[in-house]
């Protein structure tokens, strides 16, 4: 039983620790005002008769803070790049030199600071729910084993830890959330 008690604890940890890394990806693709080559991760290119990753077809680079250039690795793919990025809806313009493909990342207003803010917390949301149901499926399991002859203290106690963990998650949230408005609103 002290087995299924460890894999229990190991598995919620890495739940827990799999949604901070889920949210530090989604938020990392949540504008902040600079260019960075991650914006672009969410970008279809119909090419080869496939539809691929940009990242599959070119090289993404950022020149400086408000400008990302798109390398293409066979020069024919240029049109379709600059096709996905439009299609992307990501509210940028993308120009063909012919070479490759040069996109200037426009400041961004103080309503779409704020709906980013909101999209920002709302990601946050998400990832705490999904803790939360970490913690339910951890606390349901325990109460299975008490069925099964583990003592009520032992349970209580190991709810105490699950609890403990479910909260440090949290904090770990709060606190990217609030790095990432910080991020967002400085202009």
């Amino acid at each position: 039983m002290e087995e299924e008690i460890e894999l229990l604890l190991d598995e919620a940890k890495q739940g827990n620790q799999a949604t901070i890394d889920h949210l530090i990806a989604s938020l990392e693709k949540i504008r902040a005002g600079k260019a960075t080559p991650s914006m672009l991760d969410s970008v279809m290119v119909e090419a080869y008769g496939a539809s691929s990753p940009i990242s599959q077809v070119a090289n993404v680079n950022t020149l400086d803070a408000k400008t990302i250039t798109v390398q293409p690795w066979d020069k024919s793919n240029l049109d379709a790049i600059s096709t996905g990025i439009i299609n992307a809806n990501l509210g940028l313009n993308p120009q063909n030199n012919g070479e490759s493909i040069i996109i200037n990342v426009p400041v961004l207003t103080e309503d779409r600071r704020r709906d980013l803010v909101k999209k920002a917390k709302s990601e946050g949301e998400s990832a705490k729910v999904s803790i939360r149901n970490n913690r339910k499926e951890a606390n349901d399991y325990l109460k299975k084993l008490k069925g099964e002859g583990l003592s009520e203290d032992r349970v209580k106690n190991l709810e105490d830890v699950v609890q403990g963990l479910t909260d440090s998650s949290i904090v770990k949230i709060d606190e990217l959330i609030v790095k990432k408005e910080a991020d967002i609103m400085t202009i």
